[in-house]
Parts: C-alpha cells; sequence; structure tokens
C-alpha cells in the first residue's frame, strides 16, 4: 500500500500530521470526533478543537449534530480549504434516492458546498442496500459533491461484494479499532486495496486507559494512557478520531507528535488484542435510524 504522508505541515504554527487517501486528498491522520456533543454546546468545543490544532471533523447524520457543527464552521475563523469535513449515511436512508436525498439535508444543515468526505455508516447486510447506496454516493463524487467516499463497519466480505459491483474503491473503512479490537487481518486487506482503516472508540471510551501495559508505557514516556494510544493507532498507519468535549483532554489528544513508541512499546500493545468489540458486529446491525 502506497502511503504519502506530510509531516508538521505549519498552518499559523499548528504542526498536523496528513495521509494521502486513494484518489489523491490529502487528509488529516488525527481527526476530531463529535458522537454525543450537542447542537448546542458544538460551537464551543469547536472552537477548542480548532485552537489546538485539530483540522478533520467527524460527524454523521445520526448524531444529530451536524446543525452544530455547521454553526461551529461558521463561527470559527478558518478557511474551508483547511478544514476536513466528513459526514455519513444513516442506516434508515439507505437506498439511491434516499442517499441523494438524506446527503442535501446534511449538507443543509451543515452550512456547507461540499463535504470532504461521506460514508455509509453501516453495511446492513440485512436491509442489502449498501450497494446502492454506495452508488449513490459515487455519483456525488463524480459530481464533484464530495472529495471523497468510504464506508464504516465494512468487514472483508463486504468491500469485496462492494468492488465487485461498484465502481470507486472507498478512501477509508471506519470501524471500531482499539487496543482490545486491532483488526489486524481487516487492516491488511484494506491495506491490499489501498483502503485506509479508520478507528472509532480508539480509546475504548476510556476502558483501555486502565490497562496496565499501557500504564507502564505512559509512565516510561512521561505521557498519558490516551496520548500513548492515539499514538499507537498513528504508527500502526490507521487514521484515528477521539472525542471529547473536556478542553483540556481535547488538548492532551492532540499533543501526540512529539514523540515515536519504540517496537518493544509496539509489540507490548500489539499483545493486548483479544478481539473483544464494544459496539455490535457488522453482521449484526440490525437498528434502522
Amino acid at each position: 500500500m502506497s502511503i504519502s504522508y506530510v509531516i508538521n505541515k505549519n498552518q499559523g504554527g499548528i504542526s498536523l500530521n496528513y495521509i494521502t487517501l486513494n484518489n489523491g486528498t490529502k487528509m488529516p491522520q488525527l481527526g476530531f470526533g463529535v458522537w454525543k456533543i450537542e447542537n448546542k454546546n458544538m460551537p464551543a468545543v469547536l472552537n477548542n478543537a480548532f485552537n489546538t490544532g485539530f483540522r478533520s471533523i467527524d460527524t454523521a447524520s445520526v448524531y444529530e449534530n451536524e446543525e452544530g457543527v455547521g454553526e461551529g464552521i461558521a463561527k470559527s475563523n478558518i478557511s474551508r480549504d483547511d478544514l476536513f469535513i466528513t459526514t455519513k449515511v444513516r442506516n434508515k436512508d439507505h437506498g439511491y434516492d434516499n442517499t441523494l436525498k438524506a446527503f442535501e439535508e446534511s449538507l443543509k444543515k451543515l452550512k456547507l458546498d461540499y463535504v470532504d468526505q461521506y460514508l455509509v455508516h453501516w453495511p446492513m447486510p440485512q436491509v442489502d442496500k449498501f450497494i446502492e447506496t454506495y452508488k449513490a454516493l459515487e455519483k456525488l463524487y463524480t459530481e464533484g459533491r464530495v472529495r471523497a467516499i468510504g464506508v464504516c463497519n465494512f468487514t472483508d466480505e463486504h468491500l469485496s461484494r462492494l468492488m465487485d459491483e461498484c465502481e470507486i474503491i472507498p478512501t477509508v473503512n471506519q470501524v471500531e479499532c482499539h487496543v482490545y479490537l486491532q483488526q489486524q487481518k481487516l487492516k491488511d486487506f484494506c491495506q491490499k486495496h489501498n483502503i485506509f482503516l479508520e478507528a472509532w472508540s480508539p480509546l475504548m471510551q476510556g476502558e483501555a486507559l486502565q490497562e496496565k501495559i499501557i500504564k507502564e508505557i505512559a509512565n516510561k514516556y512521561k505521557k498519558t494512557a490516551a496520548q500513548i494510544i492515539i499514538r499507537w493507532h498513528l504508527q500502526n498507519k490507521t487514521i484515528v478520531i477521539p472525542k471529547s468535549s473536556t478542553s483540556s483532554r481535547i488538548a492532551e489528544n492532540y499533543d501526540v507528535f512529539d514523540f515515536e513508541l519504540d517496537n518493544d512499546s509496539m509489540d507490548r500493545i500489539a499483545s493486548l488484542d483479544k478481539e473483544k468489540r464494544q459496539g455490535p458486529h457488522p453482521d449484526n446491525m440490525n437498528i434502522l435510524e
């Protein structure tokens, strides 16, 4: 897999770390997740995130906070060209026409002319409409309404079928990924097809911060457990989107570019994998929301 990095790109004194997606689009490898952040709180939270250095924001229709994201972007003094905004098709909107309509609604809520990345949130194999849903994303991409398209929570089987029946290879596959669910088999499959793996719940909603090995490595580097885990994701060439609404933790999650884990530390973290999920397996997700 060919990976291109722009290290320590300077924008107003802020260090950024970019990867190059398979269509040539640059995307910050470290982004900011906004799941469960309410619309009323979003502008203040995004202001903290932007001031810290985050430029990639990951939302979704089902989060019901796209309006807040749009307001936060509008209130910022950051050029639109410097932002990377991702949103997603919710389960109830699967289908070609439904997806096109849902995209227009998301765009209106975000107050944007385009989004940088549009993703299918879940494959929903029981509904079996993810092919036509993705074909709607292809139309939007071809029309220039989105800069990149991809998927979330797809297994290698789902991806294989999608690549057989659709034209454009997804840029990313955003899946649950953390030290207890490292997804190496899926990552190998994605890398073979030049698809980046993107980690949601990268800190396992805080559970992984209590892991003894992580604490020992954090002590070794004089960093926090969260910083060790985020750094591990980055060195594994994974896109990572930690979420917090607390200004101190937002700053902590971004402060990961001044150190590098050695091979021993990386191997110790690799030993923690036990295929433990917090969320549902993609084949079992059947919530139409």
